[in-house]
């Protein structure tokens, strides 16, 4: 009992301590209560963990629930610190895990978007020998107009009335003409094909969700899409601006 009493006003000098700014104190005190901390996290692993959560990322959210509980605690209201620090705590090791599946989706999206550019240029039969150097240069070719509609965001959605992009300083005389040329070029496409450009690479909406939107099927999205990177290629090499070596 004079154990428990002694502990407990221990504690309450640190909290005064800590809220007249002392970091050592903060730091006592976190150290009393990391233990709680984990013990949480462990829970959270337990009841949710499927395979794709590591308790060390659970133990970190943990601790940054701890210590805003820390910073944020009034002794003078009379509550247990540990009964207030379990909903910050506890809350910290869901943000996370939100925030880590959110992360999970966007690299899943993005892969599975890279797998439909990929299958969307690929010939639909193997070629030739002689002529594979070419396929292959034509798909890289085709590959490279769409990164650089993706990295840049040429499209300008004249009905929204988006200004257009502003070069870098950094970009090159050469490149700035290469990107007004294919942004003229984007903009003389049919209308579908430059939809589906301006949706895949400038909003980031898959294959499926724009098929699903234009009332077509996934393949012809794919073949579409491949018409008209092509087309995009085949009009700026014409014009000089666009040469891919081989």
């Amino acid at each position: 009992m004079a154990s428990a009493l002694a502990d407990g006003n221990a504690e309450a000098s640190l909290w005064l301590a800590c809220r007249a700014g002392s970091q050592a104190a903060r730091e006592r005190l976190f150290e009393r209560h990391h233990g709680f901390a984990l013990a949480i996290a462990r829970r959270h692993h337990r009841l949710r963990d499927r395979g794709d959560l590591d308790l060390a990322d659970l133990r970190q959210w943990a601790y940054s629930g701890l210590l805003e509980a820390i910073d944020r605690f009034d002794p003078d209201h009379g509550t247990p610190f540990r009964g207030y620090a379990t909903r910050r705590i506890s809350g910290s090791i869901l943000n996370g895990i939100n925030q880590m599946s959110e992360v999970r989706e966007q690299i899943a999206s993005r892969a599975q978007a890279e797998r439909d550019r990929l299958h969307s240029l690929a010939p639909s039969t193997p070629p030739r020998a002689k002529d594979a150097i070419i396929e292959l240069a034509e798909l890289i070719g085709s590959l490279a107009i769409g990164f650089m509609l993706e990295g840049t965001s040429l499209y300008v959605d004249d009905e929204a009335g988006q200004p257009a992009p502003q070069p870098s300083a950094y970009d090159s005389a050469e490149w700035r003409e290469l990107i007004g040329r294919l942004h003229a070029e984007l903009a003389a496409l049919p209308e579908r094909e430059r939809m589906i450009l301006r949706h895949h690479y400038l909003s980031g909406v898959g294959f499926e969700q724009i098929a699903d939107l234009l009332g077509l099927s996934k393949g012809r999205i794919s073949q579409l899409h491949r018409a008209a990177l092509v087309r995009l290629r085949q009009r700026l090499t014409q014009r000089g601006h666009f040469t891919l070596q081989r």
